[in-house]
């Protein structure tokens, strides 16, 4: 921007005093011409109703009342474009359009929808349960997910800062946000850690879990491939790979439970250390790095998942596993069970409510159609966990044929284990196996990172935009700390009983605090906020107003979906159980106090806001529920910047 004679220093012993007067006569017309315009929402097409400017440049035509004044030359007219500004720095932005689109995509697509999707799928009725699927993704998940880009593209702030926007009592919301992502953080990268320990280990002709003659190996260990015509496969026999992830990877054997973890395993903590340092250096900068590094994390895992689907689709016995895998049972639809995988199924494989898609739309231009996206990336992310089963069940269906057992016994371990064990043996017994294997662990760990860059950037974008005078211009030291701290919180899962720490956290620690936290999230847009002004809100961004499905969906629909999970889960808590141990009732316990540590943060800070709020207690209580203007005080509606000058 040029910076025009209007605006420079005045010297009032010399004629530059007149062209201050001058400036000042024409910012009091200015304002003067806004203030004509009736306190709208929208105050103007380089002004919008959040206090933040529109992205499209004004034009002369666009309103000559306030930018012409005649009256100083005949014949003559002179245009200010003028914009009213925050004295703080703009904020950041996407590089491009496909940045955003891609980090959404890489933090949707996780781990969960390559090992859970397919389990759960063929667990409750194959085929037919991919009608609860789509039912609860187009009723649950998807509206959760665009009202959340809304919210994050309309007030540009993080997950703890948009609550004066939209109901400053429930700010606690954010916090709690903040506290699931760091346990999250926690137990998340070390199976990241795990794979990066696969992957050290197939730099090798013969792959170390395809041979019964190491250290870690017992008696019991049966080495049965498919050219192994004289050994049987009985019911106490044990794969290599099973005792090479059990034994040598997690070394869970020299724990006897939660109660004695013992010692942190070397090799491990160094395998997380390299993980949380590529985590720093691609979301230190912020989005404009994270960005890039995206283009490989969240492109890469399709080509693998392309290349093992057609290496599996030419394997023995493949069609068994894809019949297993679709084969329809309705009979299962009658059952609550079903409904609820499908419920839970979509909402952690969106994921709303982690205060990710909050952070990620904050950063996008304001008339950016995040509808379009929020369409688009949920309709890949489901997708891609339809497209997991296959690849995951032509190997289970070719392991079955080669053991001669049905792909119900194959196909019997869940989560990591179908991964680290089934899968990976059945690499092993594949042509290139050192091949198949680099790749697979490769995408196992870039499906990981882009996640883990998605959940922290959610806290840091939330501490950021709620302390910018302390944290603004030392980001990378503040991501430096919350990087040290994640990896010594993981310590606990890199013990021998690191394993079974990583499954409490995961059961207890984090769903059932996160579906609470969106519940109370949605019932303060759409009945607090109001979801006419939210639906008011989006048409000022997107030029039109969402249809009344979604605002159904919003009003009533999601808080029963969400609290259709909560009761269901209170009802009947999960029986964990990880390899032989059975988690006893105490761990129980410990990990719902840990789930309600974060959830404490709401309740707390309702009782703050109220005790701190001056005023009666009606007064206080109507202060609580009322947004805040966005800008309504200091320098973002006081001040009237001349950016240009013709």
């Amino acid at each position: 921007l040029h910076p025009s004679p209007l605006l420079s220093k005045p010297d009032l012993s010399s004629p530059e005093h007149e062209k201050e007067q001058e400036s000042q006569e024409n910012g009091r017309l200015v304002a003067d011409s806004v203030a004509e315009k009736g306190q709208k929402s929208c105050s103007g097409p380089g002004q919008v109703s959040n206090g933040y400017p529109s992205t499209s440049p004004q034009s002369p035509r666009e309103g000559p009342g306030a930018g012409m004044d005649r009256g100083s030359t005949p014949g003559a007219f002179r245009t200010l474009v003028v914009q009213q500004t925050s004295l703080d720095p703009p904020r950041e932005t996407w590089s491009k359009k496909m940045d955003f689109l891609l980090s959404v995509i890489g933090y949707a697509v996780d781990l969960g929808n390559v090992w859970r999707f397919p389990y759960i799928c063929y667990q409750n009725g194959g085929g037919a349960f991919l009608l609860p699927y789509l039912l609860m993704a187009v009723f649950g998940g998807v509206p959760l997910f665009y009202m959340e880009l809304a919210l994050g593209q309309f007030h540009r702030s993080g997950c703890i800062s948009i609550w004066k926007h939209i109901c400053p009592i429930f700010k606690g919301i954010g916090f709690a946000i903040c506290i699931i992502a760091l346990y999250i953080a926690f137990y998340y990268n070390t199976i990241m850690a795990w794979a990066l320990y696969y992957l050290l280990s197939s730099f090798r002709a013969t792959l170390p879990w395809t041979t019964c003659n190491n250290q870690w190996n017992t008696p019991n260990c049966t080495r049965y491939l498919s050219t192994d015509l004289n050994v049987s496969w009985t019911d106490n026999s044990i794969s290599p790979a099973q005792e090479f992830y059990i034994r040598q990877v997690l070394q869970v054997h020299l724990s006897p439970g939660l109660h004695q973890l013992g010692w942190v395993s070397w090799q491990l903590a160094l395998c997380l250390l390299f993980i949380f340092t590529v985590v720093y250096f691609s979301i230190w900068k912020g989005v404009k790095t994270s960005g890039k590094v995206v283009w490989v994390t969240a492109t890469f895992p399709y080509l693998v998942l392309l290349i093992l689907l057609i290496r599996g689709a030419t394997l023995p016995g493949a069609w068994r596993g894809v019949v297993f895998y679709l084969k329809p049972d309705w009979g299962k639809l009658l059952t609550t069970t079903v409904w609820l995988d499908a419920a839970a199924q979509i909402f952690f494989s969106l994921g709303p409510g982690f205060g990710v898609l909050l952070a990620f739309a904050s950063y996008n231009p304001f008339h950016n159609n995040c509808y379009k996206d929020a369409l688009i990336t949920s309709s890949v992310n489901c997708l891609t966990s339809f497209l997991s089963g296959f690849v995951i069940f032509t190997v289970l269906g070719y392991m079955a044929e080669m053991r001669q057992q049905g792909v119900e016994t194959v196909a019997k371990d869940a989560g990591p284990s179908l991964l680290f064990i089934i899968y990976a043996e059945a690499i092993a017994n594949m042509p290139a196996a050192t091949f198949f294997a680099i790749i697979f662990f490769l995408m196992i760990i870039m499906l990981g990172l882009d996640s883990t860059f998605a959940g922290l950037e959610g806290v840091i974008t939330a501490m950021l935009d709620e302390f910018p005078h302390l944290l603004a211009r030392r980001r990378e030291w503040f991501v430096l700390g919350l990087v040290c701290v994640c990896y010594l919180g993981a310590l606990s899962t890199l013990t021998y009983g690191g394993a079974f720490v990583v499954k409490l956290f995961e059961e207890y620690a984090t769903g059932p605090a996160v579906i609470t936290v969106v519940f109370l999230e949605v019932i303060a847009v759409s009945w607090f906020y109001g979801t006419t002004r939210f639906c008011n809100d989006v048409q000022l961004m997107l030029g039109f107003a969402p249809g009344v499905f979604w605002r159904v969906c919003w009003v009533a629909i999601c808080p029963c979906f969400l609290l259709f999970i909560i009761g269901s889960f209170l009802a009947f808590p999960p029986e964990v159980k990880l390899f032989n141990y059975l988690y006893p009732f105490w761990t129980t316990v410990l990990g719902y106090c840990i789930g309600f540590s974060s959830f404490i943060c709401v309740p707390s800070y309702m009782v703050y806001h109220l005790v701190t709020t001056k005023g009666t207690f009606k007064q206080r209580l109507l202060k609580s529920i009322t947004p805040e203007a966005s800008g309504s005080s200091g320098p973002q509606r006081d001040t009237i910047v001349i950016t240009n000058a013709v």
